[in-house]
């Protein structure tokens, strides 16, 4: 068998530094012709990293044939401390900050986009500001819009990682910046200033190809959130929707959604 293949860097952003991990095809599972296609980038959830996505990357790239880079934003996994708010647009800021200097450190070319729920978000905001490096984005649990099952979700959360066993098992992955990553969501979430926002003005800005992959009985978002994406985005729509599945696909029916990306990035260079 081959050796999995993989390594880690960190790049330079501003005064910070940004943790980026590069996975690529086990040649031994993958026959795929890797030459000249375009990476796949990940971008995580609110409490995520490049550790938490877990094997998925690897398994993205030995299905696809690509190189999958995945990335700890700022203040969270093994990137730099912040020590401030997030501002209330903060999805879209990602796009412009981080994921450039991202882009720059790699030179890529083109790429497509993969992010799971504010990660998503992200990823569809990228799609909309880089119109001729991005082939193609791929939402997984994404939300458009702030919705009280949202915030109800959010809400228990935090309660709930008020015990230490939950506080600790989420340090293991974020450190000393567990509290930062804890109020990053949960406050920025359930601050009123942040009740109207949503991502529509960004929506219609996308023209390449857009999948949609949501669970059925997500406890962060309603059915109402994949459709609104899907019928806002300007390009090619595939809407997903697993049954019997909650929050994170990519974990929960992990297969699935490997098949589903590996059929929809086939057709792209």
């Amino acid at each position: 068998m081959g050796a999995i293949q993989s390594y880690e860097e960190f790049i330079s952003f501003q005064s910070q530094q940004i943790y980026l991990k590069h996975f690529f095809a086990d040649k031994s599972s993958s026959q795929l012709d890797t030459i000249d296609k375009s990476p796949i980038i990940l971008l995580h959830e609110s409490l995520g990293s490049v550790a938490l996505w877990k094997q998925f990357p690897q398994t993205l790239a030995n299905a696809t044939g690509r190189e999958v880079i995945a990335y700890d934003r700022i203040g969270f996994g093994l990137s730099s401390d912040c020590n401030e708010q997030l501002e209330h647009d903060f999805v879209w800021a990602e796009a412009q900050g981080a994921f450039k200097a991202i882009v720059d450190a790699c030179e890529l070319k083109q790429f497509i986009v993969l992010g799971h729920s504010v990660g998503g978000g992200m990823a569809l905001s990228i799609a909309a500001a880089y119109p001729s490096q991005c082939l193609a984005v791929i939402s997984i649990s994404a939300q458009a819009k702030v919705e009280q099952l949202t915030l109800d979700g959010i809400s228990a959360a935090k309660e709930n990682f008020k015990a230490p066993e939950l506080f600790q098992r989420l340090a293991k992955y974020h450190g000393e910046k567990t509290q930062w990553v804890l109020d990053a969501w949960t406050e920025t979430w359930l601050a009123p200033a942040f009740a109207t926002w949503h991502l529509s003005h960004v929506l219609n800005q996308i023209y390449c190809p857009v999948q949609v992959i949501h669970g059925d009985i997500d406890q962060y978002a309603t059915q109402s959130q994949p459709e609104q994406i899907a019928s806002q985005v300007k390009g090619e729509v595939q809407l997903c929707i697993l049954e019997e599945c909650g929050h994170f696909p990519h974990q929960e029916k992990t297969a699935e959604v490997v098949q589903f990306v590996q059929h929809f990035v086939s057709v792209l260079s």
